[in-house]
């Protein structure tokens, strides 16, 4: 092992710096970048279902994401100096390492929202880290195991998400067909599905994501030493408790409790699913950042120490705020229409896909049953805007997606919520058999083509964080100009290229839903 650094005082110089106007100047572009992308994941369940209109559902998922923040702590460690031991650096090469992972994340998480391609801001920052500390001293700076951990925990959230979703998807749907509003139906099956949400967000939000605040420590020794529940026992009860209130609020209030029910668990699990994503994925954008400032105003100390500080929580509401302000941006509405379009129930829609990822998909469905789709028919709201789920299936992707990040942040692991969103949009949709007609190519295509983007994104992420902390420890502060003018050059070629994609996508999948009248064209 290589020794700690000298624990001694710096002379602050105009690198460190410059080292800090660039972290805290990223740190809240790269907040607002995270925004744009992983953030507006939370709505699309609910804004796909049109249970709430986009403007609403941002904000409403927003108070979520600001009061998660807050509780964000214990995952930001895991961020900060989970993946590597900065206490083996000096303080330029610590800040170097930091410096070099906003450089790259801000202008990745761009691009990928630039094409509307939903990317794992966790999976970013972790493999940034890894080929930034590498870059800097090789294998002996790198937790291994930890970042093996948390790389397993992304790819094990992704499996539980995918398989959990389609299970009870299936379930549900199988019990409750197209009839979600149906009163007769829901009295038979609506205490019982809609209690088992209930229960799940309440268990898995409070007692499990909320397991470190004081009022729920007290109350679960209380449950477990006193009532000697078990935390089976307490979902069980919890269950049949909410299961007992549904099925009475039925009887007494008939079609109006039966036309809000699915709306009301949907929007209550995006509130989950915004908290569990600010709680978890804040961290990842908000921790290299957070770590500049800290290094900074403790030079004196040794790095190692300077980066133990606790975070004080308004620095974390802050960026929850900034989180709200990327989510509302044009890049975002891009990814939350090309997520919600690859899942969609519908058969034409605008979306790209390479000719191999579309091929390859092909292929796929030559295996898939005749069965006709489980998916209710396409419906319209009245302002004439296609319906892409329906609000069952927008309670199973919000519900066990929040179930999933809870828990994980319960661990303190840092996972994704794009991968768990996205696994539950694509298990759900293959629970109502959704590529069964129209552009079910296209649409799988699309999805094949993300999935593969992921690996893509890991591997430039490490190489480019790793190129980039070179060229600043070799260059210093030319190096970090140097980046951040290849950085605006690359983000000013995407947004051309990433506009141009979008209005060629938009023509064709006008042609495809209007086959008669480019026919016509062609004959004249």
């Amino acid at each position: 092992m290589l020794p700690l650094a000298d624990t001694v005082a710096v002379a602050l110089t105009p690198f460190h710096y410059a080292c800090l106007v660039l972290g805290v100047g990223m740190l809240l572009w790269d907040t607002v970048e995270v925004g744009r992308n992983d953030a507006v994941n939370l709505t699309n369940a609910v804004y796909g279902a049109r249970i709430l209109s986009r403007k609403t559902v941002i904000y409403v998922a927003g108070v979520g994401v600001v009061f998660g923040a807050v509780f964000s702590s214990g995952v930001i460690e895991t961020a900060r100096k989970g993946i590597f031991d900065p206490g083996m650096l000096t303080l330029d090469q610590a800040l170097t390492v930091f410096a070099s992972v906003y450089l790259v994340d801000t202008i990745l998480l761009y691009s990928y929202s630039a094409y509307g391609m939903p990317v794992s801001t966790t999976a970013c920052l972790v493999f940034e880290l890894l080929g930034a500390s590498f870059a800097v001293k090789f294998f002996d700076i790198v937790h291994w195991d930890k970042s093996g951990m948390v790389i397993s925990g992304i790819v094990m959230s992704i499996i539980l998400s995918g398989f959990a979703s389609f299970l009870i998807h299936r379930a549900v749907r199988g019990a409750i067909r197209d009839r979600t509003t149906q009163l007769s139906t829901l009295l038979l099956h609506g205490g019982w599905v809609g209690g088992a949400m209930a229960a799940a967000l309440c268990y898995f939000m409070l007692l499990k994501g909320m397991k470190g605040v004081h009022f729920i420590k007290d109350f679960r020794k209380m449950l477990a030493e006193e009532y000697g529940f078990g935390e089976i026992a307490v979902v069980l009860v919890l269950w049949g408790v909410f299961a007992i209130v549904i099925h009475m609020l039925l009887v007494f209030f008939r079609k109006k409790a039966a036309r809000l029910l699915f709306p009301v668990l949907a929007v209550l699990g995006m509130l989950s699913l915004s908290f569990a994503f600010g709680q978890n994925d804040l961290a990842n954008c908000a921790s290299p950042g957070l770590a500049v400032v800290a290094l900074i105003n403790n030079a004196d100390k040794a790095v190692a120490e300077a980066v133990e500080l606790t975070v004080p929580w308004w620095q974390l509401l802050i960026c929850g705020l900034l989180l709200l302000v990327g989510m509302t941006t044009r890049n975002a509405h891009r990814v939350t229409k090309a997520e919600i379009r690859a899942g969609s129930q519908t058969d034409h829609v605008a979306l790209w896909a390479p000719k191999w990822c579309i091929g390859l998909a092909g292929w796929f469905l030559r295996f898939r049953s005749r069965t006709d789709s489980l998916a209710p028919q396409v419906t319209y709201t009245p302002a004439g805007k296609k319906m892409h789920y329906d609000v069952l299936r927008a309670c199973t992707i919000t519900s066990v997606s929040a179930c999933v990040i809870a828990t994980a942040s319960s661990l303190k692991l840092p996972v994704s919520t794009t991968y768990v969103t996205f696994a539950a949009v694509l298990a759900t949709g293959l629970a109502d058999r959704i590529f069964q007609r129209g552009d079910s190519a296209l649409k799988l295509g699309r999805m094949i083509w993300v999935i593969s983007s992921w690996f893509i994104c890991a591997g430039i992420a490490a190489v480019a964080a790793g190129l980039v902390c070179r060229l600043v420890l070799h260059f210093s502060l030319a190096g970090i100009v140097i980046a951040l003018a290849a950085n605006f050059a690359v983000r000013q070629i995407v947004k051309k290229r990433s506009a141009e994609q979008e209005r060629r996508v938009e023509e064709e999948a006008y042609e495809r839903a209007h086959p008669d009248e480019f026919a016509l064209e062609d004959e004249r």
